[in-house]
């Protein structure tokens, strides 16, 4: 099944575009906004569940990266759509300690400083543009076009897997100036 009737790719399509607009233009929303909502202060919490999300995700994008490599498409599928799974609890977790907390201030000086915000900057960047990647290469796979699938890949891939480092490291960055 390479292709799919063409309404239903158009439909597919329109949808992943929509969301790889809608998801960042939301979480911009929410963090602009200014009157936080208490929901208790379980969500101080989150950055380091979100910390865990990630890198708990990395490893699956490489088990999964490994796996393809061995040719077992079937445990290759299970990880990535673990990952795919994860992403999407990761941002609905950060986009609840968002709503819910002030953003915590990097306290790091000296060189430390412009490090964090390359890192931050390129990771807050590149999350938003693997949307649209990620969401195309998940259609793809489940949809059964796997020559579409590889072609995306070869760069949701790297920039999937570097968001999930780079996410890693900007949270071990600033954890020592969260309050909990």
């Amino acid at each position: 099944m390479e292709s799919l009737q063409p309404v239903q790719e158009q439909k597919a399509n329109r949808f992943i575009n929509t969301l790889s607009i809608a998801i960042p233009v939301a979480v911009a929303v929410l963090l602009g906004i200014r009157q936080k909502v208490d929901l208790g202060d379980w969500t101080s919490y989150l950055p380091h569940i979100n910390g865990i999300i990630n890198s708990v995700t990395s490893i699956l994008l490489l088990a999964g990266f490994y796996f393809i490599r061995q040719k077992n498409i079937e445990a290759h599928k299970r990880t990535m759509l673990a990952a795919f799974t994860l992403g999407s609890l990761f941002l609905v977790s950060y986009v609840l300690y968002h709503l819910t907390n002030e953003s915590t201030p990097f306290g790091g000086e000296g060189w430390v400083r412009p490090v964090y915000y390359f890192l931050l900057i390129s990771h807050i960047v590149l999350s938003i543009v693997v949307v649209w990647f990620v969401l195309r290469a998940v259609y793809f796979a489940l949809s059964g076009q796997i020559l579409k699938h590889k072609q995306t890949v070869k760069y949701a891939y790297p920039i999937w897997l570097y968001v999930s480092i780079t996410g890693v490291i900007v949270y071990l960055m600033i954890k020592p100036y969260y309050l909990h």
